[in-house]
């Protein structure tokens, strides 16, 4: 299973918001310490706003943090809000199945419960959950911060 880079940078903008809390986190944060496009980060944040994790402040000075507690952010419901459906194959969704062998297939029966079991995992995990190791986060993203290492680059 593969997440979208979409709900990718979503999680990475909650847990920097996390990490920042109660502080405002302006957009061009997010793009300098994770190399992202300014443009995706946008539409991000005015989704993950309209849907309640976020607050945001519009104008000079403005930025986002979040609008919940991270204990109360759980990852699988942001995932469902960014990725949409989890349909992984054709039959899981009646509307457009094409396949005869629905109902007695195992194979989907199968992908079904690894879909299931991927999601159960993400509804056990919390924003809070992956901001936890604060300390070790914020030194690795302080130079990229400050603009002293470049995104994509392997650090030890």
């Amino acid at each position: 299973m593969k997440l979208t880079s979409y709900s990718n940078y979503a999680l990475r903008s909650l847990q920097l918001a996390a990490l920042r809390a109660p502080d405002l986190i302006r957009v061009d944060d997010v793009v300098r310490v994770h190399g992202l496009a300014r443009p995706h980060i946008v539409k991000i944040v005015h989704q993950l706003g309209r849907a309640g994790y976020l607050e945001t402040q519009r104008g000079r000075g403005g930025g986002f943090r979040l609008a919940q507690a991270p204990e109360a952010i759980v990852v699988g419901d942001v995932v469902r809000l960014t990725e949409g459906p989890l349909d992984l194959v054709e039959c899981f969704n009646p509307e457009v199945n094409t396949c005869p062998l629905i109902g007695i297939c195992k194979l989907s029966r199968a992908l079904q419960k690894a879909t299931t079991a991927f999601m159960d995992v993400l509804d056990d995990l919390t924003v809070a959950d992956i901001a936890s190791n604060r300390g070790e986060l914020l030194a690795r993203i302080a130079p990229l911060e400050q603009g002293v290492a470049a995104p994509g680059r392997k650090t030890e």
